[in-house]
């Protein structure tokens, strides 16, 4: 309290408290520098933890499977992979809380979706892969391709369907539609973070769709619907939300197809 001029006490004035800020725009070309250094780390840091981890555990557990035919396990595929998404991810988590101070999610682009727009955005996923399972071959395909061997039994393809609805959607979202869309929008412009990040989308799965071009050139224009989604909204939101849907729906159709995954030979024969 302060006092008046004629010696009477002044009342406290009430401020309105501030409004909570808002992220800024904190991802920039330095980020984008720093995030490519660091891929070479997490593949070397994950491969190498990867093998000594299952050499050390082996001969505590049932494990069976010869070193040099690890490449070519599904299981060992899929931790792996997960183990490279976990450090990108905590590496993103790093940069955004303690390097930049702002939170993690929103400064990616996430805002909390309606019940309404869960639900359309998982049905526009599912929509999508219907399309792209119709849609006429254009470039030269084959029926055998590196991500169908991971196939091998119903154990394997249920540890396929995990990683493809519950982690591969959320980490690649975060990547290319968060981190890489913001920085290229923000340093090019809107259709040059839409075309790149589609591009860059499919060059990510080229491994998995080997010799498959028209499986690839479907992935791409995946990924451009991905991308727009997130270009329109604003928001990162949806494009996640219709990478679940369009990988549910996809692996649902395997399911049903392979009779629950226990014909997996018709997945070859397709």
């Amino acid at each position: 309290l302060f006092p008046a001029l004629n010696g009477a006490p002044t009342e406290a004035v009430a401020l309105p408290p501030a409004p909570p800020s808002e992220p800024r725009d904190i991802w920039t070309l330095r980020d984008l520098l720093l995030f490519l250094a660091f891929i070479p780390f997490t593949l070397l840091a994950a491969n190498l933890v990867g093998l000594v981890g299952y050499v050390i555990l082996r001969p505590f557990t049932a494990w069976r499977v010869p070193v040099d035919s690890l490449p070519s396990n599904t299981f060992f595929v899929l931790a792996l992979q997960s183990l490279i998404y976990f450090l990108v991810v905590g590496y993103l988590m790093l940069m955004a809380r303690i390097h930049h101070h702002q939170p993690f999610w929103k400064s990616l682009g996430w805002t909390k979706p309606t019940a309404g727009q869960v639900l359309k955005y998982l049905a526009g996923g599912g929509v999508l892969a219907v399309v792209v399972s119709l849609a006429p071959t254009l470039l030269p395909d084959t029926k055998q391709f590196p991500l169908e061997q991971l196939f091998t039994s119903p154990a394997a393809s249920y540890a396929i369907g995990v990683f493809a609805i519950g982690i591969a959607p959320v980490v690649e979202e975060l990547v290319f539609r968060g981190l890489l869309f913001a920085i290229f929008e923000r340093a090019v412009g809107l259709r040059f973070a839409v075309a790149t990040t589609a591009v860059l989308f499919a060059g990510l799965h080229i491994q998995e769709y080997w010799h498959a071009w028209n499986h690839l050139l479907m992935i791409m224009v995946v990924g451009v619907v991905f991308s727009v989604a997130r270009g329109k909204s604003g928001t990162l939101t949806p494009s996640i939300l219709l990478h679940v849907g369009y990988n549910t729906c996809m692996m649902a159709s395997l399911y049903f197809s392979t009779q629950h995954f226990h014909s997996l030979n018709l997945i070859l024969a397709r």
